[in-house]
């Protein structure tokens, strides 16, 4: 089995003003890549790559996810390809569907979420190609658009998925796919496989690329019980087996399972209430030396 990438995630329950010591707090400890949300009403995932990108000189920023029915496709494009100019490798740009009854508050809802996703994500790869791209789809309707400044290397554009025919349209469709915290090693297993059955319909070669994120809290019987009930506020079942918690040692075992499940990437999420966050991202570089061991 092959190691699979550590990250941390910087969430937007945490107010804008903490993410520099965040991410500062991760380079120095050898954290790989930090993922950021774009979850509303809270904070811009592109202001928050720029500055995070700005503030450190060599971790990578994830965003996982930016909601495709907030934004038009091209404005999505031209934020990608300028963080991806200034910062050349830096930038994991992640989209998905977006919390539904949040696009309904914004107006931006779609009757076919599968849909978006299926005309979004090959416009949006083949604008970051620099390609010109014209299409008249349900919802994606460009006509002869062409980014004058796109990447000098188009990055890998993920998506999420959670049911199986949003996982097997990432696979179609997207360079990886993402899985939001809550899902058992099982459910990992079949998600792979099923992104894997996308791949092969749309005739790829290769495993899929499937990035976990993994609600995590170091520390004792206290960081387990902080991290079900952090979990049990999306997730009613709260199934232990669903978090890592406790020390170095359990959380790592942990990490272990879900690769062994399936996960190329697992990237840690600290609970909303997280009380040290500089120290969380300092307990997962440990993490991220005891996986490469």
């Amino acid at each position: 089995m092959t190691s699979p990438r550590i990250g941390a995630i910087f969430q937007p329950s945490f107010p804008p003003e903490r993410l520099r010591a965040a991410v500062e707090a991760a380079e120095a400890a050898g954290v790989p890549e930090v993922w950021l949300w774009e979850d509303c009403f809270r904070e811009s995932a592109f202001a928050t790559a720029s500055a995070a990108l700005a503030w450190t000189e060599r971790l990578r920023i994830g965003i996982g996810i930016a909601p495709m029915p907030m934004r038009n496709v091209a404005t999505l494009a031209m934020e990608i390809a300028t963080i991806e100019r200034l910062f050349p490798g830096r930038l994991i740009p992640g989209v998905g569907h977006g919390v539904l009854d949040w696009m309904g508050q914004i107006g931006a809802r779609v009757a076919s979420p599968l849909t978006l996703m299926r005309e979004y994500a090959p416009a949006l790869r083949a604008l970051l190609a620099g390609e010109e791209v014209t299409t008249d789809g349900r919802y994606v309707r460009l006509d002869r658009v062409r980014l004058d400044w796109p990447p000098a290397s188009p990055p890998a554009v993920f998506a999420a998925g959670e049911g199986p025919k949003t996982l097997h349209l990432t696979g179609e469709v997207a360079d990886g796919t993402i899985i939001p915290a809550g899902a058992s090693t099982e459910r990992i297993a079949e998600s792979a496989a099923i992104v894997r059955a996308g791949r092969e319909a749309a005739g790829l070669d290769g495993p899929p690329e499937i990035v976990v994120f993994l609600n995590t809290a170091f520390g004792g019987d206290d960081a387990r019980a902080r991290a079900i009930a952090d979990l049990a506020t999306w997730d009613a079942t709260a199934d232990p087996s669903r978090v890592a918690a406790g020390d170095l040692d359990e959380v790592v075992a942990t990490v272990d399972r879900y690769a062994a499940a399936g996960a190329t990437a697992v990237i840690l999420q600290p609970t909303a209430d997280e009380p040290d966050l500089e120290g969380f991202m300092g307990s997962v570089g440990e993490v991220v030396r005891r996986v490469a061991g």
